[in-house]
């Protein structure tokens, strides 16, 4: 299973998040968010438009996820390396299963949005 997870400031727009997810290839099944941010009206309006299941994850549920992308401030405050990579890949794995990054932390034209994509390792 491909998903998308996406991390963004409390300035995107749903149209930023329309164009992040549009940009993505290969299309995810679902999208990963973090589960304060899945109520965010934008966020909301985006996700109705995406017609995708939208999982969201607790901010604790990515404490400590290696990410290949770095930022010293998504770390001090979430203590990985990038949303996005750690939504997707905690959302990916979530029943056991072996996961990768296919697509590492992208940014938004407007810089307040950020995708990447894992997907379940088959055997």
């Amino acid at each position: 299973m491909i998903i998308a997870g996406i991390g963004f400031s409390s300035r995107v727009t749903a149209h930023s998040l329309t164009a992040a997810l549009a940009a993505l290839t290969p299309a995810p099944a679902a999208i990963a968010v973090l589960r304060t941010k899945a109520e965010v009206a934008q966020f909301q309006d985006f996700a109705r438009a995406a017609v995708l299941p939208v999982i969201p994850v607790d901010d604790t549920a990515i404490s400590g996820v290696p990410t290949p992308s770095f930022s010293p401030r998504i770390h001090a405050r979430f203590n990985t390396g990038s949303v996005a990579e750690a939504l997707a890949l905690v959302a990916a794995g979530r029943h056991g299963a072996e996961v990768h990054l296919i697509q590492t932390r992208r940014v938004t034209a407007d810089g307040h949005a950020t995708v990447a994509i894992a997907e379940t390792m088959t055997s």
